[in-house]
């Protein structure tokens, strides 16, 4: 008898929880280890000095040991910086930009990119070139990886002309090279990789590889293919020769492409084997997928669907999980791409870049009606600032005005207003001829426009002394000595202006002849008795001189 569905479900729910917990327990397992094997590294070089530290990671670097070189650059950036040691700050950025090569080199570009800011950051402060050099270099390789050349140029370019040393150079070259080639300009790129070539030459670079294995693809593009299969060999040697095992694994991988391009698939296959094996190795995923995807066209123009769709998988795998340069669908979707026709696929591609065209024609009117509210508003602002201004304007005229007309008053009546503050005096305490002597000597503007004029000098004047002087002054005219003084140079700066010739004079020049040591002091004195600027002042005077 079988047992009820109910039974069977429960069980295999069941095995689903126990397979669960065991794959749990083995991740925890493998966790912890990995923990331990860290900190045993940590506690292993944390004790070394600043130097040794570098030249370890560095080691470990060139082994293409990356999990140590990464702890080893980690300890060394963590170490405290004082402010006026260089050399300590140097290593740092070394060690940023090391770091930074690793996650490159795992296809880890945002930390690449944060890390190489952080390293770009700390170079601005000590100004060495030959590191921001380098620091461009490898930003400009995460923009090549990205196909966008126009900006990988631009930061080689900047590397290469805060460059210092030949090696750097050679490399740079190369760089630039590259992209000439990728923008189909071969006159341009021939010239910078031979020019390249040249200087390793020169210097028995070991650095050479990479020159090599450009030329062979300028060769290639231009299918001059003996050529090109002779040049990937010397470049193949070459890192053989200087143990450049990346660069090995992607010149086999190279070769294995032009052998698939001349359909030679046989030889295609055996050197995508080598260059895998060595990519599986030491952990090369960006080769390993670039691979596989070689791999996959080898086996679809073969017939072999199946192993063509296998190694697709593999690619996008390893593109989806770990490269993370772009999203490829579900797998279901990948094995579609081996199905549909040719016209499907153009037939897509059309409602894509449709759907992108009104995307970006409802942006762009959406970036118009934005512009339009801004200027509304700006114009809107700069309406109420003019009608501000005009308003201010009329009231700054009423003020010129009303001062003119002060001042009038005040030469056709100073006698009678004298009178009237000597009543004053007279009923509160008889001062009547000392305010008498302070009046007469403040209409003399050849006194009182002396910059060294003070209350000092007129108290000698007036034959008085010092508290005498300064409380009759508060009690008949209800200001102090500063006050007084300054209604009187300012009204003499009223006169000047007045001139019929006042186009003569400069508001400093004017504040200067009135006894005002700096334009800020009379400046700001004309406008507390006036209401209105020296400027405006002036200009209302020439006004109406002028009409």
């Amino acid at each position: 008898m079988n047992p009820p569905p109910t039974f069977l479900l429960l069980r295999l729910l069941l095995k689903i929880r126990f397979s669960f917990l065991l794959s749990a327990f083995c991740f925890l397992l493998f966790s912890i280890s990995g923990y331990a094997q860290n900190n045993n590294i940590i506690s292993q070089y944390k004790h070394l000095g600043l130097q040794q530290l570098l030249d370890t990671a560095n080691f470990y670097f060139s082994k293409n040991s990356t999990d140590t070189a990464l702890i080893c650059y980690g300890l060394l950036i963590n170490t405290p910086i004082k402010d006026n040691d260089i050399e300590h700050k140097k290593r740092i950025v070394e060690a940023f930009n090391k770091s930074a090569v690793i996650y490159l080199n795992l296809c880890d570009y945002r930390t690449a990119y944060e890390l190489l800011i952080k390293a770009l950051t700390l170079c601005e402060k000590i100004n060495d070139f030959s590191l921001k050099s380098r620091i461009y270099n490898n930003i400009g390789n995460i923009y090549y990886r990205f196909n966008k050349y126009d900006i990988a140029k631009l930061y080689y370019s900047k590397a290469l002309e805060l460059c210092q040393d030949s090696i750097g150079i050679i490399i740079i070259l190369n760089n630039l090279g590259a992209i000439e080639l990728e923008n189909e300009q071969m006159d341009s790129a021939y010239f910078l990789l031979s020019r390249s070539l040249g200087i390793s030459k020169q210097h028995n670079s070991a650095n050479s590889h990479g020159v090599l294995n450009n030329i062979a693809s300028l060769y290639e593009k231009r299918m001059l293919y003996d050529s090109a299969f002779y040049y990937y060999q010397l470049s193949s040697d070459e890192a053989r020769k200087n143990n450049k095992i990346e660069a090995l694994a992607q010149n086999l991988s190279d070769l294995g492409n032009l052998f698939f391009k001349i359909n030679k698939i046989d030889s295609a296959l055996f050197y995508m084997g080598l260059s895998n094996t060595i990519a599986e190795e030491n952990n090369f995923l960006r080769i390993l997928s670039n691979n596989y995807f070689t791999l996959s066209k080898i086996e679809e123009s073969k017939g072999r669907t199946k192993k063509a769709f296998e190694y697709f998988k593999l690619y996008s795998d390893l593109k989806d999980s770990v490269l993370n340069v772009e999203k490829f669908g579900e797998i279901n979707q990948l094995q579609r791409l081996y199905e549909i026709s040719k016209v499907n696929q153009q037939i897509e591609q059309l409602v894509i870049e449709q759907q992108i065209n009104e995307r970006t024609i409802r942006y762009q009117k959406i970036i118009q009606f934005i512009t339009f509210g801004v200027l509304l508003l700006v114009g809107i602002v700069l309406l109420y600032i003019f009608f501000q201004k005009r308003r201010l304007n009329t009231a700054y005229k009423a003020l010129f005005e009303k001062n003119l007309e002060i001042m009038n008053l005040q030469e056709k009546s100073s006698e009678k207003n004298r009178e009237k503050i000597k009543k004053k005096v007279l009923v509160h305490d008889m001062q009547d001829e000392l305010i008498d002597k302070i009046l007469n000597i403040m209409e003399d503007t050849s006194i009182i426009c002396d910059a060294e004029f003070s209350i000092d000098k007129l108290v000698v004047l007036v034959h008085s002394n010092y508290s005498y002087v300064s409380q009759t002054i508060n009690n008949a005219l209800h200001k102090n000595f500063r006050s007084l003084l300054n209604s009187y140079r300012i009204r003499e700066a009223q006169r000047l202006f007045s001139e019929p010739d006042a186009t003569k004079y400069t508001i400093e020049s004017v504040g200067n002849k009135v006894g005002f040591k700096s334009r800020t002091t009379f400046y700001d004195a004309f406008k507390e008795i006036t209401g209105v600027s020296p400027n405006f002042y002036l200009k209302s005077m020439r006004e109406q001189y002028n009409s």
